[in-house]
Order: structure tokens, then sequence, then C-alpha cells
């Protein structure tokens, strides 16, 4: 849906500009969308990025001061692909809103005579989660030197707008597909080829461990709201007793057996984060039609818990009834991992060869081993994002049932910590 509204001339804001000391210890931060400003009013240097001091409210989409800001936002940055427009005029502008993301609110935002943006507003519970400057320096390594995922082209006080690509995103069914799940399988090892030193600092640590036990205490504060059926469900003191018992339990394991290896993951390869573009380039290779964006979650992981995580995106869908709800059944088979696996290893492996059986079975048994982390961390996710419709009391305040996915990734790593007899 887009709404248009009658003209407006808007004022310009004056862009902040976020130098090193604010991103902490990122450095030399140029992002494609502070080269090449004329105007003198704008200090743009190479450890910043231009940011409006506008907040967007995603419960006004429909209304004329939704547009109106979003003009103000657009002339204010001075975004070099939006400069033959400039000022904006908002009467021009056509916001559309996507569907599917769980964490932001997103929309495309399109003018006649200029490139489509897009426009992502960060969820009111999100801050609990992500760190927004790390995720901003990620974002710029990525795509500046490895040419994954989208340019930033300025951040405003709730949110950013980045590049928009010319694609669609997958469906649930579309996972399902042989040769989808290959390009994802090949588009993915690229990913973890990715130098975890370009992206992190010195000293970093896998993510899953960290995410849960830094998530613990926003979830908490969920918990403490919520009723004794769902306090009972949600017993974050038993989580935490089995998820240090499973933790050990993995160290243990990967010192007999071998560990995963450790690589710049992705951690969030559900369908609605790959894209396909409309018309990719003949001379690069098919797998690379797909696009992964949406790098809030990314950080180092093992491999296998990447992988596994893709996995139980198959057994979701964002677009049905129940968008909460994912259903076991559909998770993939040894086939169908092992046709995702193979793409894997191949841009993986050194050297033009095939891989193994060994080499499929060990990465299949790693994936099972990593499994049940995906749910953890999702669980908590989960309590955190119900955040602002507990403290409301207002169940439809968000259009997903963020306690019903919580309640059912908790299941999901139980049942499976059990199946490895942990």
């Amino acid at each position: 849906m887009s709404t248009t509204h009658t003209a407006f001339k808007t004022p310009v804001l004056q862009p902040i500009l976020r130098t090193s000391s604010s991103f902490e210890s990122f450095h030399s931060l140029s992002l494609d969308s502070v080269n090449g400003s004329d105007d003198p009013d704008i200090a743009v240097t190479e450890e910043g990025v231009r940011h409006i001091d506008i907040s967007l409210d995603p419960k006004q989409y429909k209304q004329a001061a939704f547009v109106e800001q979003i003009a103000l936002l657009l002339t204010s940055l001075g975004i070099p692909s939006w400069k033959a427009v400039s000022p904006v005029n908002h009467a021009d502008l056509s916001v559309e809103k996507v569907s599917g993301s769980l964490t932001n609110a997103v929309y495309f935002v399109h003018h006649p005579n200029a490139r489509t943006l897009l426009l992502r507003i960060y969820g009111a519970a999100s801050g609990s989660l992500i760190s927004r400057p790390r995720e901003l320096h990620t974002l710029h390594v990525l795509s500046s030197r490895y040419k994954f995922g989208p340019r930033v082209h300025g951040t405003f006080e709730n949110g950013r707008l980045e590049e928009y690509f010319e694609s669609v995103p997958l469906t649930a069914s579309e996972l399902r597909d042989p040769t989808t799940s290959q390009f994802i399988g090949a588009r993915m090892a690229e990913l973890h080829r990715v130098d975890i030193e370009s992206v992190e600092d010195p000293g970093w640590d896998i993510g899953i461990n960290q995410n849960i036990r830094g998530w613990v205490h926003h979830a908490r504060k969920v918990i403490s709201l919520v009723d004794s059926s769902t306090r009972e469900e949600l017993d974050l003191d038993a989580f935490i007793k089995l998820w240090e018992r499973y933790w050990n339990w993995i160290r243990k394991w990967e010192t007999q057996y071998g560990a995963s290896e450790r690589v710049f993951a992705h951690n969030d390869a559900q369908y609605g984060n790959l894209l396909r573009l409309v018309n990719p380039s003949a001379s690069r290779p098919p797998h690379q039609q797909i696009i992964v964006v949406d790098f809030e979650y990314a950080s180092p992981n093992p491999a296998a818990f990447d992988i596994a995580n893709h996995f139980h995106e198959w057994t979701a869908n964002y677009h049905s009834d129940t968008p909460y709800h994912l259903d076991p059944a559909l998770y993939p088979t040894y086939a169908q991992r092992r046709n995702f696996y193979i793409a894997y290893l191949q841009h993986v492996l050194t050297g033009p060869r095939d891989p193994v059986e060994g080499e499929l079975a060990m990465l299949d048994l790693q994936v099972r081993v990593w499994s049940p982390a995906s749910h953890a961390m999702w669980a908590i996710w989960g309590i955190v994002q119900a955040r602002e419709s507990v403290e409301s009391g207002d169940p439809d305040i968000s259009e997903f049932d963020y306690l019903a996915y919580a309640k059912g990734r908790m299941a999901g790593f139980k049942r499976e910590v059990a199946a490895l007899g942990v």
C-alpha cells in the first residue's frame, strides 16, 4: 500500500555528524552516502555518517505527517542520487510498507525521478537486542569490502535509509527449491569467508552465548509482567540452568570430535532476508542473484549454528495465519540438507573438488549439535520483543505474537537438548 498527499514545502534540518567517539572503537567509517557532498554547512569526515534529529512513528504510516517527515529527512540528508530532486516535495513520494520484518518497520520510498530507497524504523524493543553503531559498522565493511548487503545513506533518531535492490524476497516455499537452496548455501559460504577481524574488534567472542547472556536481563523484566502460566512456560531460571548444561556439553563435544569453524555468520537467514534480483547480471555467477540483507544479528559464530538456524527457518511461514508457529515437520530431510551442504562446501573447501561423504556427514552432525542454540537465542529474543505489548496490556499492539513464538522456540530448545542426551 502506498500513500500520497498534497504539496507541502519542507524545511531543511541540519545534519549532525556521528564522529568516532559515537562509534566507540569503530574507526575509518566511510559510507557511500557521505561522499561527494558540496554542502559547506555539512562537515563530513571519514569517521562519520550523516544523521538527522528526526523520529518517525510507524503508527502514523498512513498519515500525511509521516510522508512530510520523510521528505524533510531526504532533503536534509542530501543523498547524492537524490540531489536532482532536492528539496524533496513529499507530494512526489510514494511510501510502500514491506511485510515480513519481525524486528523493524520497513518501507520502500519511491520517487518518479530518483532511485528507490529502503527506509527502516527500528522496533521499540530492538535497542535491548542490537547495538546500532556496531550494526552500522558491519554494514559498511560488508558492502564496501565484500559487496554484501546494502549501502547506508544516512540515519535518523530511530532508523536509517539504505540502498534498495530491484528484487523480490524469497517465499517460504522457495527455500525448499533445490536450486535456490544451493544458491543460498553458496552465498552463506561466501559470507563465512569474510575476515572476522575486519568486522570485529580484537578479542571477539562468538555471538550466540553473548546474545543469550546479554538479553536474559531484558527478558526477565518482560516475564515479571506476564501471567503465571506464561512465566511457568518460559521459566528463565530453568532455561539458564539448561543452557549452561548444554553449553558445557557442547564445549566437551567439540574438544572430542572437532569444533565447527568460527565464521562471520548472518544468524538470521530467514526467507524475508534473502532477496532474488529481478535482473541479475549475466557476468556474475548464478548463485549471486540471491542478495543477503538485514545483518542486525550478524556476528562471529560456529558455521554449523548459522546453517542450523537457516534450516529452522524452513519450518516457518511468516505470512500464514499463525506466523509465530514453526512446524517441525517442515524441517529439511537429510537429502535436502545434503543438497545445501554440497553447495556450501564447494565454496568453502580449497581446490576444485566436491566434498566427500565424510565431510558431509560431519557437517550434518555439527549442525545437529548446534541446532538447539538457535531455538534458545530466538526464544529469549521473542520474550524481549514482546515488551511493548506486555507493558501496554494490549496484545494486538503488535502484528506478531512474540510470546507465542518464544514458547515454541523454548519448547524446541528443550526437545532438541533432550534428543542430544544432554
